[in-house]
């Protein structure tokens, strides 16, 4: 029997229309309850005339087929990628001059972090120039030696020796460039007037500060990590599972989660990868999840903690709508029709064995304790069995 919700009366309305109805003879001269809008017994049976269920918006329902989803509880956190996360230090080291960032503020990739100063990069950036200088006429000599031995003018030992002077410094030359250009020093354009003792170190990536180390006067190593930044471009989420659960989880499974400071809230994400590694203390695996929806991540932020679900598979169960079902002090009733007149029902008060809800529909366990064309009050059992 197809089970639906139009309209919620309140239990004083009720009330109200049960002291009316009950106040005059019904058709056949039956006597009514005259201060209760249903009678209840000591075996727990309920009678309730047909205005009264009609008045409330009581609708009858039945045991029906309906799939619930096998779910595997879970927890775990909103992570980013490795790519998205850069802990930021310097290639050589030096005192910090300019530092002026907060936790929390946005960088866009290449934007200056922070300014080192030392004398020691005045140094390299000589060298990078006498090597520059000295390149220039080793190679013409080399060149020019090569024609000469070519020619049988000159001897194959100053041939070679050409080639390796050039070729030694040829190599400096590359060395020395490739370090300034890790300083952040344009070579093309250095020359003996624009030697500089400072250097600016950029940010790698895009995203926002997370951790400040560093200080104005502060002498920063190279393994010193100064500044950390985040970019949340794409969240997702890393669930840990029990390694009993891990042969029922499969890439594509849709997945349902919320955060802590939202618990009423679902979000959808869907399994993605399985990392089958089992951590050999905790006994568990991580599951990486992508958001349904990754544009809209406004209110997430790495690293908070989320409660999950993985639906593994769903099956078919007999089920009752959801408010057919009363629980009383952690025990679940029911109301079973016993008589039905054109004037008034009967019900009587039974225990049912409860498993998951889904849609609106909870499985019954016990389905083998009811007749088959049983009828369950599947609205306004609250309102009695709350009496």
């Amino acid at each position: 029997m197809k089970y639906s919700i139009h309209i919620k009366q309140s239990l004083s309305y009720f009330l109200l229309l049960g002291l009316v109805a009950c106040s005059s003879p019904n058709e056949t001269g039956d006597a009514t309850v005259a201060d209760d809008p249903s009678e209840t017994t000591a075996d727990h049976t309920y009678r309730l005339t047909a205005t009264q269920f009609q008045a409330a918006g009581m609708q009858l329902a039945q045991l029906a087929s309906h799939d619930f989803h096998q779910t595997i509880k879970t927890n775990g956190l909103i992570d980013v990628p490795p790519s998205n996360r850069a802990l930021v230090s310097a290639y050589f080291g030096g005192f910090v001059k300019d530092i002026a960032l907060l936790p929390g503020e946005v960088v866009r990739k290449g934007q200056v972090l922070f300014v080192l100063e030392n004398p020691d990069y005045i140094e390299m950036q000589q060298e990078f120039l006498e090597a520059k200088g000295q390149l220039s006429y080793l190679k013409s000599d080399f060149e020019r030696q090569a024609n000469l031995v070519e020619d049988n003018v000159t001897s194959q030992k100053n041939y070679l020796k050409a080639e390796a002077d050039y070729t030694v410094t040829r190599v400096r030359y590359e060395s020395l460039k490739q370090k300034l250009s890790l300083m952040n020093i344009n070579t093309d354009n250095l020359t003996e007037q624009q030697l500089r003792t400072t250097i600016a170190v950029t940010a790698p990536i895009g995203g926002y500060v997370t951790n400040v180390n560093i200080a104005k006067g502060q002498f920063l190593n190279p393994t010193d990590v100064a500044i950390a930044i985040t970019n949340p471009d794409h969240l997702h989420l890393e669930l840990l599972l029990f390694e009993k659960d891990l042969a029922s989880v499969a890439i594509g499974q849709p997945v349902t989660f919320n955060v802590q400071n939202d618990t009423q809230r679902e979000y959808a994400a869907s399994v993605h990868l399985i990392n089958r590694s089992i951590d050999p203390e905790k006994r568990t695996a991580s599951i990486h999840c992508h958001l349904a929806d990754e544009k809209n991540t406004q209110q997430f932020s790495p690293g908070m903690y989320v409660e999950a679900e993985i639906y593994t598979h769903s099956a078919p169960a007999l089920a009752l709508p959801a408010s057919a079902i009363v629980n009383i002090e952690n025990q679940y009733f029911v109301l079973v029709k016993q008589t039905a007149t054109p004037d008034a029902f009967t019900f009587i008060r039974r225990q049912v064995t409860v498993g998951t809800t889904t849609d609106g529909f909870t499985q019954i366990l016990n389905p083998t304790d009811f007749p088959q064309d049983a009828e369950f009050l599947g609205k306004g059992a609250f309102d009695l069995l709350a009496e």
